[in-house]
């Protein structure tokens, strides 16, 4: 998704710093807990086969920053229930706090016989992404990497507002939950990276709230830095911005 000044591919046998990622604590779906922990996001034997593995920045010629895209929330809260609210709460593609000021007054939904109101408007109520500590990885290993390169490999699931953590980058890899090794396939030029964005990255969340349900790319996108707008069927390759047959007939 960027590539400024041609960071990407990475030589191989460089030395990278990884920072590890903390993962909040947890419960499944059987109500077993799962502990706080910070750990590797990558398996970091698989990246010793392709870089040296600095223990600090200030080893580092490059630093690669794991991230997922941000856990906001399922739209439901019993804590805001209990205290007198509806329940429903916003659904964050941010990292930091949100405030959903532009939200409906009034929610297209409601009516369910196990409620006693029809409006489930959250406007006015706020939420923080469950990793926030994303972001504050990124900025902290910017700062510590004192100008040398920070790329940036996103986990996406859903779409994500890349504002916070794009101008902390010289490069960024999107993926889906693919292999680790394939990450670092790409990285490190192995092959050549083709795929478009799936969905629109959408500039703020004030575009999110604003777009229409049934209307397809209506959301004003971001761009970036470097000028690239990450829409729907957008994508880099080492040449720039790909622009094949598949972009010509799929991206409106």
């Amino acid at each position: 998704m960027k590539n400024q000044d041609q960071t990407l591919p990475l030589q191989k046998g460089i030395k990278v710093y990884i920072p590890k990622r903390y993962v909040a604590q947890g419960r499944d779906w059987f109500g077993n807990i799962s502990p706080e922990r910070w750990e590797y996001p990558v398996n970091i034997e698989i990246a010793g086969k392709y870089f040296g593995i600095a223990e600090s920045p200030e080893a580092a010629d490059v630093a690669i920053v794991f991230v997922k895209s941000p856990e906001g929330m399922t739209g439901y809260d019993l804590e805001d229930l209990k205290s007198g609210g509806n329940g429903y709460v916003p659904i964050s593609l941010q990292f930091g706090p949100y405030t959903a000021a532009n939200a409906r007054d009034t929610s297209l939904a409601g009516g369910s016989p196990f409620e006693n109101f029809t409006n489930r408007s959250y406007k006015g109520k706020r939420v923080t992404a469950s990793n926030t500590t994303d972001l504050k990885i990124v900025n902290e290993t910017y700062s510590l990497m004192r100008g040398k390169p920070v790329l940036i490999v996103a986990n996406l699931s859903n779409p994500m507002v890349f504002s916070e953590i794009e101008p902390h980058s010289k490069a960024i890899l999107a993926h889906f939950q693919v292999q680790d090794q394939a990450i670092f396939e790409l990285l490190t030029g192995v092959v050549e990276p083709s795929a478009l964005l799936p969905m629109q990255m959408p500039a703020n969340m004030q575009t999110v709230e604003e777009q229409f349900e049934d209307v397809p790319h209506d959301m004003k996108v971001y761009t970036d830095t470097q000028g690239n707008r990450y829409d729907f069927g957008f994508g880099l390759n080492w040449s720039g911005v790909i622009n094949d047959n598949r972009v010509k007939k799929y991206k409106k």
